[in-house]
């Protein structure tokens, strides 16, 4: 083994590189010496014979020149086969190739249909070849998954492989970053392809609507109209459902009026019933009754579950009471159903999945115990929020207990432990990201957006409904939860 020569400028010392065995650590330097006083006639190292200098010194004080030896690697032996393929010798190297030992024939495809998206993403990255299906299924399992590590480190082989200018690939992309709640990524992959088509701006359109950013995507459908490409039919339902994510009720109505005058393109029933959503959601029920009575079609089952839930959100007693009556006039076989008996349902508790920073996932549940530090971290934040004008909102706990367990009940909610637990074991500023089994409750909500603020750290939390992305005292779903 050959170390990096020096030669000193002192009387009769030199220093020479010999065999790692007889090397000496030199604590002070960190580096591995041998230093030995030497006679009048220089000898170079036994090691070292039938080698080339490397260098020639005069020392100081001496008649003799100091030569210093380096061994020559052995050079491999030419391949005596022609090279026919046209790939060089380093292309062929099957080392190179495959670094991580990964059988060249292993069936990334099946891998894909089993689900086992992390396994498929290790053998690519250990050697294995994935063509254009393999990446297509991959994204869309990260997406399922809503695994955004997963997801980065796909679009990281998708890119090194040479399909990162498709326009399908990158559509998956965008539709992959919008399901696991990362819209900055999916705009960064939009804004760097060179061509688009429509399905690029729906799908961007698409992930802001369900990470509750709908000004945002109203505002890409603006771009979208200064653009060379024409709405369609998709197009206007896209826009629809942006417009209940934002609770923009004028927009849609201004919206649908102009997609029959404007554009020329009759509206549907599909087109209809998002308008409905749009009603719903900001809680005009009133008006959205009269929109469905009014509609050129037949009153559906469809439509009238949708009157039925919002009504039940909103808590209109009366009106969810009307809305069964008529489904059940609609279709007798609703009430049937609803007395037949049913198991009962297995009762599931509230679980939050925290992203560490290790890529791995924690799992926190009411009924488990966590770390005294979590829990310190938490006290403290119920101390801060209370200076910050937060007031628990008891109507949230469903218990017969009295007014001050109810609130000890609030503090101590999955979510809120998920967080304080996050907080002491990433660096500051880092975002977090919870995953939640059930919907947000409303005090969780509001607690949350006076933490971010607190914290100075964007916390994203996804509930079985959508993605809360809180900062700086807000949500990115404008408190239409």
């Amino acid at each position: 083994m050959a170390s990096l020569v020096c030669l000193k400028n002192t009387v009769n010392t030199t220093i020479f590189s010999i065999p790692y065995a007889s090397l000496v650590a030199n604590q002070t330097s960190h580096s591995l010496y041998l230093s030995y006083p030497l006679k009048t006639t220089l000898h170079p190292s036994p090691y070292l014979k039938k080698s080339k200098p490397l260098c020639s010194r005069a020392a100081q004080n001496t008649t003799s020149t100091s030569k210093v030896y380096r061994r020559e690697r052995p050079r491999p032996s030419p391949s005596k086969e022609p090279n026919l393929s046209g790939k060089s010798q380093k292309d062929n190297d099957p080392v190179r190739r495959n670094p991580g030992n990964v059988p060249l024939d292993v069936d990334l495809v099946s891998l894909c249909k089993e689900g086992k998206v992390e396994e498929v993403i290790e053998c690519v990255e250990r050697g294995a070849v994935a063509d254009y299906g393999v990446f297509g299924a991959v994204l869309g399992l990260c997406g399922s998954l809503k695994s955004l590590d997963l997801g980065r480190r796909a679009h990281e082989l998708m890119r090194r492989s040479g399909y990162g200018g498709d326009i399908e690939l990158s559509n998956k992309l965008i539709d992959m970053y919008g399901k696991c709640g990362s819209v900055r990524d999916a705009r960064r992959v939009f804004d760097r392809m060179r061509e688009r088509n429509l399905g690029s701006w729906h799908l961007l359109m698409n992930g802001y609507a369900e990470n509750g950013q709908g000004r945002n995507g109203l505002s890409l459908f603006e771009e979208m109209k200064n653009s060379s490409l024409q709405p369609n039919e998709e197009t206007f339902l896209v826009v629809l459902s942006v417009c209940a994510s934002a609770g923009a009720v004028r927009e849609a109505l201004v919206l649908f009026e102009s997609m029959r005058d404007e554009y020329g393109r009759l509206p549907g029933f599909d087109h209809y019933l998002g308008l409905v959503h749009v009603l719903g959601n900001a809680g005009h029920l009133c008006e959205a009754v009269e929109f469905v009575e009014r509609m050129p079609f037949e009153r559906t089952v469809e439509a009238w579950t949708v009157i039925r839930n919002f009504a039940r959100i909103h808590g209109d007693l009366e009106l969810e009471d009307q809305a069964e009556e008529l489904l059940v006039a609609l279709d007798p076989s609703i009430v049937n159903t609803d007395k037949i008996p049913l198991p009962p349902r297995k009762k599931h508790s509230a679980t939050n999945m925290l992203e560490h920073k290790n890529k791995k996932m924690g799992e926190y549940r009411c009924a488990e115990p966590y770390k005294e530090e979590g829990y310190g971290k938490l006290k403290g934040l119920n101390g801060q929020m209370r200076e910050a004008g937060y007031v628990p909102d008891t109507r949230y706990v469903l218990h017969d207990i009295d007014e001050e367990a109810k609130e000890q009940a609030l503090q101590y909610h999955s979510e809120r432990l998920a967080i304080a637990y996050g907080l002491i074991s990433t660096p500051p500023r880092q975002t977090l990201r919870i995953i939640k089994n059930l919907r947000i409750c409303g005090d969780c909500h509001n607690a949350i957006k006076i933490m971010s603020n607190i914290v100075g750290r964007e916390l994203i939390v996804r509930d079985n409904k959508r993605f809360h992305h809180f900062k700086d005292g807000k949500c990115s779903c404008g408190d239409y939860w």
